[in-house]
Protein backbone atom coordinates (compact mmCIF):
# COMPACT_ATOMS: atom_id res chain seq x y z
CA UNK A 1 0.00 0.00 0.00
CA UNK A 2 1.27 3.30 -0.80
CA UNK A 3 1.25 6.14 1.42
CA UNK A 4 0.36 9.63 0.44
CA UNK A 5 3.30 11.93 2.43
CA UNK A 6 1.54 14.88 2.26
CA UNK A 7 -1.58 13.55 3.89
CA UNK A 8 0.06 12.22 6.57
CA UNK A 9 1.82 15.17 6.99
CA UNK A 10 -1.19 17.24 7.00
CA UNK A 11 -2.63 14.71 9.74
CA UNK A 12 0.58 14.85 11.76
CA UNK A 13 0.43 18.71 11.37
CA UNK A 14 -3.17 18.64 13.34
CA UNK A 15 -2.29 16.28 15.51
CA UNK A 16 0.64 18.48 16.21
CA UNK A 17 -1.33 21.37 16.72
CA UNK A 18 -3.94 20.22 19.09
CA UNK A 19 -1.38 18.67 21.07
CA UNK A 20 2.24 19.69 20.27
CA UNK A 21 3.86 17.55 22.79
CA UNK A 22 2.16 14.09 20.90
CA UNK A 23 4.61 11.17 20.78
CA UNK A 24 5.06 9.71 17.38
CA UNK A 25 2.83 6.96 18.46
CA UNK A 26 -0.30 9.27 18.58
CA UNK A 27 1.17 11.07 15.32
CA UNK A 28 1.18 7.59 13.66
CA UNK A 29 -2.42 7.06 14.82
CA UNK A 30 -3.74 10.40 13.87
CA UNK A 31 -1.94 9.76 10.65
CA UNK A 32 -3.80 6.38 10.01
CA UNK A 33 -0.61 4.61 9.79
CA UNK A 34 1.59 1.92 11.54
CA UNK A 35 4.32 3.41 13.88
CA UNK A 36 7.15 1.26 11.75
CA UNK A 37 5.56 3.18 8.73
CA UNK A 38 6.30 6.73 9.80
CA UNK A 39 9.27 5.91 11.18
CA UNK A 40 10.18 4.63 7.17
CA UNK A 41 9.11 8.12 5.76
CA UNK A 42 10.69 10.39 8.81
CA UNK A 43 13.23 8.78 10.92
CA UNK A 44 12.35 10.84 14.43
CA UNK A 45 10.59 13.71 15.28
CA UNK A 46 13.23 16.41 14.25
CA UNK A 47 12.77 14.71 10.67
CA UNK A 48 9.05 14.89 11.38
CA UNK A 49 9.34 18.50 12.42
CA UNK A 50 11.60 19.66 9.32
CA UNK A 51 9.03 18.13 6.65
CA UNK A 52 6.02 19.97 8.45
CA UNK A 53 8.78 23.29 8.13
CA UNK A 54 9.15 23.36 4.78
CA UNK A 55 5.36 22.38 4.31
CA UNK A 56 4.51 25.03 6.42
CA UNK A 57 7.27 27.24 4.39
CA UNK A 58 5.49 26.22 0.81
CA UNK A 59 1.49 26.82 2.06
CA UNK A 60 2.88 30.50 3.00
CA UNK A 61 4.57 30.87 -0.11
CA UNK A 62 1.66 29.50 -1.87
CA UNK A 63 -0.64 32.06 0.12
CA UNK A 64 1.66 34.93 -1.06
CA UNK A 65 1.37 34.44 -4.28
CA UNK A 66 -2.69 34.27 -4.45
CA UNK A 67 -2.96 37.27 -2.57
CA UNK A 68 -1.02 39.38 -4.94
CA UNK A 69 1.17 41.27 -2.18
CA UNK A 70 2.58 43.75 -4.50
CA UNK A 71 -1.11 44.48 -6.09
CA UNK A 72 -3.55 47.22 -4.81
CA UNK A 73 -3.31 49.19 -1.50
CA UNK A 74 -1.09 47.22 1.24
CA UNK A 75 -3.81 47.33 3.57
CA UNK A 76 -5.59 45.47 1.08
CA UNK A 77 -3.04 42.86 0.20
CA UNK A 78 -2.57 41.91 3.84
CA UNK A 79 -6.35 41.26 4.06
CA UNK A 80 -5.97 38.63 1.19
CA UNK A 81 -2.91 37.35 2.57
CA UNK A 82 -4.57 36.80 5.92
CA UNK A 83 -7.20 34.95 4.23
CA UNK A 84 -5.15 33.18 1.87
CA UNK A 85 -2.82 31.78 4.82
CA UNK A 86 -5.91 31.07 7.51
CA UNK A 87 -6.26 27.56 6.28
CA UNK A 88 -2.35 26.80 7.12
CA UNK A 89 -3.04 28.88 10.68
CA UNK A 90 -3.18 25.70 12.73
CA UNK A 91 0.22 24.24 11.33
CA UNK A 92 1.80 27.59 11.91
CA UNK A 93 0.85 27.85 14.98
CA UNK A 94 2.26 24.85 15.74
CA UNK A 95 5.60 25.67 13.81
CA UNK A 96 5.81 28.97 15.70
CA UNK A 97 6.10 27.19 18.93
CA UNK A 98 8.34 24.66 18.45
CA UNK A 99 11.48 25.71 19.40
CA UNK A 100 13.60 22.59 17.31
CA UNK A 101 13.06 24.28 14.03
CA UNK A 102 16.58 26.49 15.12
CA UNK A 103 19.58 25.27 15.67
CA UNK A 104 21.94 27.74 17.42
CA UNK A 105 21.31 30.75 16.10
CA UNK A 106 20.34 30.08 12.59
CA UNK A 107 17.29 30.25 11.31
CA UNK A 108 15.68 28.79 8.28
CA UNK A 109 16.56 30.29 4.97
CA UNK A 110 12.64 29.79 3.70
CA UNK A 111 11.01 31.61 6.90
CA UNK A 112 13.85 34.59 6.21
CA UNK A 113 12.35 34.43 2.74
CA UNK A 114 8.50 34.92 4.17
CA UNK A 115 9.69 37.64 7.02
CA UNK A 116 11.14 39.89 3.76
CA UNK A 117 8.29 39.90 1.84
CA UNK A 118 5.79 40.19 4.56
CA UNK A 119 8.34 43.03 5.83
CA UNK A 120 8.46 44.21 2.13
CA UNK A 121 4.78 44.58 2.08
CA UNK A 122 4.86 46.55 5.77
CA UNK A 123 7.01 48.98 4.58
CA UNK A 124 5.32 49.70 1.38
CA UNK A 125 2.17 50.48 3.33
CA UNK A 126 4.27 52.59 5.52
CA UNK A 127 5.41 54.31 2.33
CA UNK A 128 2.30 54.91 1.20
CA UNK A 129 0.99 56.34 4.51
CA UNK A 130 -1.15 53.28 4.98
CA UNK A 131 0.36 51.99 8.13
CA UNK A 132 2.68 54.07 11.03
CA UNK A 133 5.98 54.50 11.11
CA UNK A 134 6.62 54.32 14.55
CA UNK A 135 6.28 50.28 14.59
CA UNK A 136 8.43 48.36 12.42
CA UNK A 137 7.80 46.07 9.66
CA UNK A 138 9.85 43.49 11.28
CA UNK A 139 7.75 43.80 14.38
CA UNK A 140 4.07 44.03 12.26
CA UNK A 141 5.38 40.51 10.61
CA UNK A 142 6.15 38.77 14.21
CA UNK A 143 2.52 40.63 14.83
CA UNK A 144 1.01 38.65 11.79
CA UNK A 145 2.62 35.82 13.21
CA UNK A 146 1.12 35.76 16.21
CA UNK A 147 -2.48 36.80 15.40
CA UNK A 148 -2.54 34.29 12.91
CA UNK A 149 -1.08 31.69 15.70
CA UNK A 150 -3.20 33.14 18.20
CA UNK A 151 -6.63 32.76 15.78
CA UNK A 152 -5.32 28.94 15.08
CA UNK A 153 -5.46 28.31 18.69
CA UNK A 154 -8.82 30.40 19.26
CA UNK A 155 -10.56 28.04 16.57
CA UNK A 156 -8.92 25.05 17.81
CA UNK A 157 -10.31 25.13 21.28
CA UNK A 158 -13.81 26.95 20.03
CA UNK A 159 -14.03 30.65 21.29
CA UNK A 160 -13.59 31.99 17.77
CA UNK A 161 -16.14 31.10 14.66
CA UNK A 162 -13.79 29.77 12.35
CA UNK A 163 -15.29 31.64 9.60
CA UNK A 164 -15.04 34.70 11.44
CA UNK A 165 -10.81 34.58 12.08
CA UNK A 166 -9.85 36.39 8.66
CA UNK A 167 -11.38 39.00 9.25
CA UNK A 168 -10.93 39.58 13.27
CA UNK A 169 -7.25 39.28 12.68
CA UNK A 170 -7.08 41.56 9.69
CA UNK A 171 -9.36 44.19 11.70
CA UNK A 172 -7.43 44.01 14.73
CA UNK A 173 -3.89 44.28 12.90
CA UNK A 174 -4.86 46.69 10.36
CA UNK A 175 -6.43 49.00 13.34
CA UNK A 176 -3.62 48.88 14.86
CA UNK A 177 -1.03 49.33 12.81
CA UNK A 178 -3.04 51.99 10.45
CA UNK A 179 -1.57 55.29 10.29
CA UNK A 180 -3.94 58.35 12.27
CA UNK A 181 -3.75 61.95 10.60
CA UNK A 182 -4.18 64.34 13.58
CA UNK A 183 -6.36 67.53 12.72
Amino acid sequence: MSVDRDQVLRRAAAQLTRKGSSTMDEVARAARISRATLHRHFAGRDALIRALEELGIQECEAAMGAARLGEDSAQDALRRLIREIEPAAGLLAFLVTENQLFEGDAQHEGWARLDVRIAELFRRGQESGEFRIDLSAAWLTEALYGLVGSGAWAVLDGRVAAKDISYMIAELLIGGAQRRVES
